[in-house]
């Protein structure tokens, strides 16, 4: 794609949130995501998020500005807050534009937003609904917000369901309550918008870790029926799995390569890492490509993955990488 480019190192949107922060309180959260461009901008980021810093997990976009669900009092096996469904999900108005608008006044740089995708949403929410139901619901809400985020000169949005890869796995088991099919179905409406301005990238994560072997089928049916633009893909070692969904990316997808281990505090070998992008390269155009860390460093505001100083190394990291494959055109 003609504007990769302009998005070449990026990163998850999560950081580690800086101590003090009160994201209760208006003009500390304000003070916060000012100090998040400024950070982002020092480390010359092609992106600029708002950390995560407003919400207690990367779902709380969309769960904390929702009717019809609730936080329970649990803990769930990933961590996160158990939340429940008693009925389908509406929303009153926006989620994140007004953090958005916020990123925005503070760089020339448009702001990217990352949501938590309908399908993974309907497939962990406690719920008595049918699942399909209740993505379809999630999927109408994220649509219209993406929409709006556009509108507010959002130019990159990012969906995450960080279980969806393993679906593609040869031997996958049924993944929860929304089937594959469905869960691509769920999330191909939220990302199909009427109208999309010159520049405008929709972004898809469908998890950190390519399963051991690749069923190129499924990974081409994921790749093909949600018409993201860009697919944030695993490349920690160039595993023959993780080149097979390389192969399996249609030829206009753009790709960003999870190149940089978000929970390991050791910095990657740069030779190491420009060997994998070189076997990537074989198979993808690079000039189609971006790089940034695996994941989010903080997906959750209360497990941050990494120190904030080991946190600003691996983010140096992609900067570095990004300048031995591309120089300085970007």
């Amino acid at each position: 794609m003609a504007d990769t480019f302009n998005y070449r190192i990026d990163h998850h949107g999560s950081l580690v949130r800086p101590a003090g922060l009160d994201r209760t309180d208006a003009d500390s959260l304000a003070a916060a995501l000012t100090g998040a461009v400024a950070y982002q901008r020092k480390l010359r980021s092609t992106v600029v998020t708002d950390g995560g810093y407003p919400y207690e997990d990367f779902r709380g976009a969309v769960l904390e500005h929702v009717a019809g669900v609730r936080r329970t009092d649990r803990t769930g096996p990933d961590g996160l807050a158990v939340w429940a469904a008693d009925t389908l999900p509406k929303a009153a108005g926006p989620l994140a534009v007004e953090h958005a608008k916020h990123l925005a006044a503070q760089t020339v740089i448009a702001p990217k937003v990352t949501l938590p995708a309908p399908s993974y949403l309907a497939a962990t929410l406690e719920s008595p609904l049918d699942a399909t139901e209740l993505g379809e619901a999630f999927a109408e809400i994220v649509r219209a917000e993406i929409a709006r985020l556009v509108d507010a000169g959002v130019r990159l949005v990012q969906l995450d369901n960080p279980l969806l890869l393993a679906a593609t796995a040869t031997d996958a088991a049924p993944a929860g309550p929304l089937p594959y099919a469905e869960a691509l179905a769920v999330d191909a409406a939220a990302v199909r918008l009427d109208t999309r301005p010159e520049g405008v990238r929709i972004g898809y994560f469908p998890g950190a870790t390519a399963p051991a072997t690749v069923d190129r089928a499924a990974a081409e049916r994921l790749f093909t029926q949600i018409p993201a633009d860009r697919w944030i893909l695993p490349l920690r070692s160039a595993s023959t799995a993780e080149l097979d969904l390389v192969r399996a990316l249609p030829e206009d997808r753009d790709v960003c390569f999870g190149v940089v281990d978000a929970a390991v505090a050791d910095l990657e070998d740069i030779d190491t890492v420009l060997d994998r992008l070189d076997a990537a390269g074989e198979l993808k155009d690079l000039e189609d490509a971006a790089i940034s860390p695996t994941r989010g460093f903080a997906d959750a505001a209360s497990h941050p993955l990494l120190t904030e100083p080991e946190q600003h190394g691996k983010l140096v990291l992609v900067e570095t990488l990004a300048r031995y494959v591309w120089g300085n055109e970007f």
